[in-house]
């Protein structure tokens, strides 16, 4: 797995479209005005043909739309967890997106239901956690291999967010608390097997 695949050719191409599109919906729901999915096309200066590959229908759009405005990016997430060490960094970056996805849980498992029933795609998400992660362990302050840093970051991501949270919940039968505690315990051991 290649650090910077998500950052050349056709994968950052797809995303800056992505973006892009979202920008644009982000800026019509702002004027609180009802939108098309043409609307989104034209503002965003691509074909009806390009956002359709994306989005098959406005309500989706305008939910990840809704989404994503209340998402930080990977910078502003790692902001405040500064000065702290790498791995005290992972577990911020953790409880940063676990928190969202609890406090925003209805909307996040009515996108994703849309989401993987689709083959659009609007079913390939942001990836943000992967790029805070990536962004958190570029100095390499682990010692870890590149490929040992790319399983990490996957391992991690596996350990928050809704998907996480669908889990513990729903499978495991866990209330909020303790799927959050779980899931932090579990990256704390991951975390601590890596550093002995």
């Amino acid at each position: 797995m290649n650090k910077n695949y998500t950052e050349t050719g056709r994968t950052l191409q797809k995303q800056k479209t992505r973006n892009n599109i979202l920008t644009s919906a982000k800026k019509l729901l702002q004027k609180g005005k009802d939108f098309t999915l043409e609307d989104i096309a034209e503002d965003a200066n691509i074909s009806r043909a390009t956002i359709y590959r994306y989005y098959s229908s406005v309500d989706v759009l305008s939910l990840e739309a809704g989404l994503d405005w209340q998402t930080k990016s990977p910078e502003e997430v790692l902001e405040p967890l500064n000065g702290l060490n790498t791995q005290q960094t992972i577990l911020g970056i953790q409880d940063y997106f676990n928190n969202l996805a609890y406090n925003n849980e209805k909307a996040f498992r009515k996108y994703l239901s849309h989401a993987i029933t689709t083959n659009s795609e609007e079913g390939k998400r942001g990836a943000r956690r992967v790029k805070t992660l990536s962004l958190a362990l570029q100095n390499n302050n682990l010692n870890l291999s590149e490929e040992d840093s790319q399983k990490l970051i996957v391992a991690a991501t596996t350990l928050m967010g809704v998907e996480a949270l669908i889990v513990t919940k729903d499978v495991c039968g866990l209330n909020n608390e303790t799927s959050k505690s779980v899931l932090n315990w579990a990256l704390e051991q991951m975390l601590k097997g890596i550093l002995s």
